[in-house]
């Protein structure tokens, strides 16, 4: 009698994703870093940061402290370089001078790989209006890095600016015309540079907002529920949630959709749980449903 011994193969080791987020971390305010480090590390993603900028609290509230980072971003990026770091997607949100975006630009040039995903969070207005932070060479700043990204996740306004377009005029357009717009404005960016294009937070109806996705020449609009009011850091929750789950290989339009969802659930939570003290500055209760957050095998 033979024993047939079965060599058992030793089941491989995946190495853990990982995620550069360039962005300022707040102490208070749940934007940024504060919400991009629990999002993408729900998604069993490393999330690796790159501070731009240290607050107190983020720049809603009546005052805060901060302390700028540029001139430490350049020695901390040589000390990755040492550590021949690879990452899997690189995500930028907001920055606070136009150096910041030069050295932004050499940090993707030096780290992208074939297989790194870019994602350009094009930070810089809302309702029409630059954040008065902002000053032309921070706003072409910004328009140089969505060029080379290959998901940017702008608001109308910021779609707006990178397109060169009169947000008053285009936000005056009945809703078909406006849907018209975006997707020609979308189509100009992807032609450009072969981007995937996430305008968030388009109005539809007095109940309704929509995400509009334009990808390899498909526009799709992905509806959610309208809450009434304004909510801080939503904007940096729906971008760390996008590119945690393109890195985890979820299908965009799949994860604009959890995403949006994700996001409709926590500021439903908030509304819930406001009182009197609450501000809009304050952010959204997302951390009550980080645990619905699948991490991949």
């Amino acid at each position: 009698m033979f024993c047939k011994i079965l060599q058992l193969r030793p089941k491989l080791k995946k190495i853990m994703k990982k995620i550069a987020v360039i962005n300022d971390i707040s102490g208070f305010g749940k934007c940024s870093l504060t919400a991009a480090l629990p999002i993408i590390s729900a998604f069993g993603i490393q999330c690796c940061p790159l501070v731009t900028g240290i607050y107190s609290n983020q720049t809603g509230y009546d005052s805060f402290y901060c302390r700028d980072c540029t001139d430490d971003m350049a020695p901390y990026i040589e000390e990755w370089k040492k550590l021949d770091a690879h990452f899997d997607a690189i995500l930028s949100g907001f920055i606070s001078n136009s150096r910041q975006g030069t050295i932004i630009s050499d940090f993707i040039k030096y780290f992208r790989t074939n297989d790194t995903l870019v994602i350009v969070d094009p930070v810089m207005a809302d309702d029409g209006e630059i954040y008065k932070c902002y000053d032309k060479n921070s706003i072409e700043a910004i328009k140089s890095l969505a060029h080379i990204a290959d998901i940017i996740t702008p608001n109308l306004t910021e779609l707006c600016f990178l397109c060169d377009k009169d947000y008053s005029k285009i936000n005056s357009l009945s809703l078909s015309s406006l849907l018209n717009e975006i997707y020609e404005m979308s189509y100009k960016l992807n032609k450009a540079s072969k981007k995937t294009v996430i305008t968030t937070g388009i109005n539809i109806s007095e109940n309704e907002i929509a995400n509009a996705v334009f990808k390899d020449g498909k526009f799709n609009l992905i509806r959610s529920r309208k809450f009434h009011g304004s909510f801080s850091g939503t904007g940096d929750i729906f971008s760390s949630f996008i590119a945690a789950q393109a890195v985890n290989n979820v299908g965009i339009i799949d994860a604009v959709k959890n995403a949006s969802e994700f996001i409709s659930q926590a500021v439903s939570e908030t509304i819930n749980d406001a009182n009197e003290k609450y501000k809009r500055a304050d952010g959204i209760h997302f951390e009550k449903f980080l645990h619905t957050l699948g991490i991949s095998d």
